[in-house]
């Protein structure tokens, strides 16, 4: 009987990645320094979101994402914050709607008009204050619109009703800096990674800790409603 070697079929054999012309990209843009522990940027299908280097407060660019190349100096901003911006993220539900949250302890909702930015923007839909120390974390609420987490320094993590401007409820079980927060796919469970090198599962409509685990960080594996992959690199 002859044997004949089996291999694995990947649908990925044959791609590979490629570096994109200059004029496909975004140039000159400031890159802030001082973002909490995550990402400086947010993007949809719309808009890309930059959080800038910036004096006197905190500000982030808004382009639109088919106007690429040289990005001017002296283009608008949205700058209403009064601390450096620490994170910012797009409303999964209404792709001109983006949170930011500041040193300045405040999260604020802003509405981004079609086209992009004209001028700087510096009046928010929403002024959202709650945390009594800087606010380092957003995140919406992956099925319901209008409900946005924030995790501040204050260890807390509130929940905001946006349609009355107010917290509805406050996660109080963390002992240091959260450093991450993310939802499984359906919004039932919420993990967050700490400054303590633990991971913990949430229910955040009871504030329940479900889960306790030593990890730096994490993200939800298969459909997302099971348990959050762990990585245990050491934290610096």
């Amino acid at each position: 009987m002859s044997w004949r070697p089996q291999y694995r079929s990947s649908k990925f054999r044959n791609v590979y990645g490629k570096v994109a012309s200059r004029e496909h990209c975004f140039d000159g843009v400031p890159i802030t320094k001082n973002v909490h522990d995550n990402h400086f940027c947010a993007v949809n299908t719309s808009f890309l979101a930059i959080v800038t280097e910036s004096a006197g407060g905190g500000s982030f660019l808004v382009i639109p994402i088919e106007q690429t190349g040289r990005i001017e100096p002296n283009y608008p901003k949205v700058c209403g914050h009064q601390g450096n911006v620490l994170d910012i993220k797009w409303n999964p539900f209404i792709e001109n709607i983006i949170a930011s949250c500041s040193e300045d302890t405040s999260v604020r909702i802003w509405e981004i008009p079609e086209g992009g930015l004209k001028r700087n923007m510096t009046e928010a839909v929403l002024e959202l204050y709650g945390h009594s120390r800087r606010v380092g974390l957003v995140e919406w609420h992956p099925t319901t619109n209008n409900i946005l987490f924030s995790a501040g320094y204050d260890y807390k993590v509130l929940i905001w009703n946006l349609d009355v401007g107010e917290p509805v409820k406050m996660i109080d079980c963390h002992k240091d800096v959260i450093l991450c927060m993310s939802f499984n796919t359906d919004g039932s469970l919420l993990a967050t990674t700490c400054k303590d090198k633990k991971l913990r599962v949430v229910e955040p409509r009871s504030g329940r800790v479900l889960q306790v685990g030593d990890v730096r960080g994490m993200g939800w594996m298969g459909d997302g409603n099971g348990t959050p992959g762990r990585n245990h690199t050491e934290m610096g």
